[in-house]
């Protein structure tokens, strides 16, 4: 049996079997011991800062999937959230969270919130969060859930991702969950000095790589290409 069939029939047995307290306070249990199994996977895959870790065993990723994907939440894969858009695979919100370094009031941009789950990763860990969406009903949905949940601090705005959020730049961090052939320059023109902006980069019909630019205190850009990588398209406009 696969992992994540195993995850399904896991909550399947809980949900026909467990009375009703017992099972609320089962399914607590087995989310919280799948939190943990993810987070260990994740470290697997190289992530080592404790406060990005620490986000992962905190946030309840099975509220930021859909109703029918919920058991394969804490599988380490993406899932589909609707719009022809997903919620990222764990390890790779991971790797994003670490390489901009988070810190306590550091202010991060991201572009593409979807679900809102990176932006409560990114939250979680202490950061100030803006983060963009291009679909208005994604955008709505993201907002009262991560308000819901406690991240009410994170502000949400439906938009274009390509132009950034020139108001409240700059940002020490920008995260673009969503590929496109170059990095918008509106983003590279509100990374602040010494930030850090992580995103995948290529054709989104085929190969991309996750990169990193880094802003020096001159305003020099230096990047890096890190890992092959495969998100959805960065769109324009507004949906």
């Amino acid at each position: 049996m696969s992992r994540a069939n195993a995850f399904a029939a896991v909550f399947l047995s809980l949900t026909l079997t467990t009375p009703a307290c017992a099972q609320r306070e089962s399914t607590a249990d087995q989310l919280r011991e799948s939190r943990e199994q993810l987070v260990a996977e994740v470290a697997r895959d190289g992530i080592r800062d404790s406060a990005t870790l620490a986000a992962i065993r905190t946030v309840p990723r099975h509220e930021f999937v859909p109703e029918d994907q919920r058991v394969y939440a804490y599988v380490n894969t993406p899932l589909p959230i609707g719009y022809q858009q997903t919620i990222s695979q764990p390890s790779v919100v991971g790797m994003m969270t670490e390489l901009i370094e988070p810190r306590t009031g550091k202010r991060v941009l991201e572009v593409g919130t979807g679900s809102g789950y990176q932006a409560a990763i990114l939250a979680e860990t202490g950061c100030r969060v803006w983060t963009i969406e291009i679909f208005e009903a994604l955008a709505s949905q993201a907002r009262d859930r991560l308000a819901r949940l406690g991240y009410s601090d994170v502000k949400v705005r439906h938009g274009d991702g390509y132009a950034g959020w020139p108001e409240a730049a700059p940002f020490e961090g920008i995260l673009v969950t969503a590929a496109a052939d170059s990095v918008p320059p509106a983003l590279l023109e509100q990374l602040a000095p010494g930030g850090r902006l992580v995103m995948p980069v290529g054709d989104p019909d085929s190969h991309q790589d996750l990169v990193l630019i880094q802003k020096d205190a001159r305003g020099r850009l230096a990047s890096r290409q890190l890992i092959p990588v495969r998100f959805v398209p960065l769109l324009r406009g507004v949906r």
